[in-house]
């Protein structure tokens, strides 16, 4: 056990120090092939799939549970309600993919405001997002390429 440590020990300071040389050889990761710059589209994806959690509302199920990878987040019937009482509660998501009813903009205000085409707050469940423009743009690009 304390040899499997040691070994760990050994490697995780050296990846350390190696890190730190390259900061203080003025080196940046990228140059050095440590990083890897992502776009648009696949940080909106990122957003999209792993922080928002879309799919989860927008995409259908099919049997088991599993999403229907087919109708990827092409809108779907919410599968819980609200607890209390909600007269605003929305029954159906509605289709993400492609942003067929949004301009860019409109889309972007959405992402960045919490509010719809029409200036009205999101329905519940959807939360009234709060996205920096850069992400709300990368949200967007990566939607438009979902057909």
């Amino acid at each position: 056990m304390t040899e499997t440590f040691d070994r760990l020990s050994i490697i995780v300071t050296g990846t350390c120090l190696s890190a730190a040389g390259l900061l203080l050889a003025g080196c940046d990761a990228s140059q050095a092939g440590v990083v890897e710059r992502i776009t648009p589209q696949d940080r909106g994806r990122y957003l999209v799939e792993r922080v928002g959690m879309c799919a989860d509302c927008h995409s259908p199920r099919g049997p088991g549970g599993v999403f229907d990878q087919d109708r990827w987040l092409h809108g779907a019937p919410l599968g819980f309600a609200a607890t209390v009482p909600m007269p605003a509660w929305a029954d159906y998501a509605p289709a993400l993919a492609g942003l067929n009813n949004y301009t860019d903009e409109q889309a972007i205000a959405l992402l960045t405001e919490g509010k719809t085409i029409h200036g009205q707050p999101l329905r519940p469940p959807m939360p009234p997002y709060r996205f920096n423009r850069e992400d709300a743009e990368a949200v967007v690009a990566y939607l438009r390429s979902l057909k």
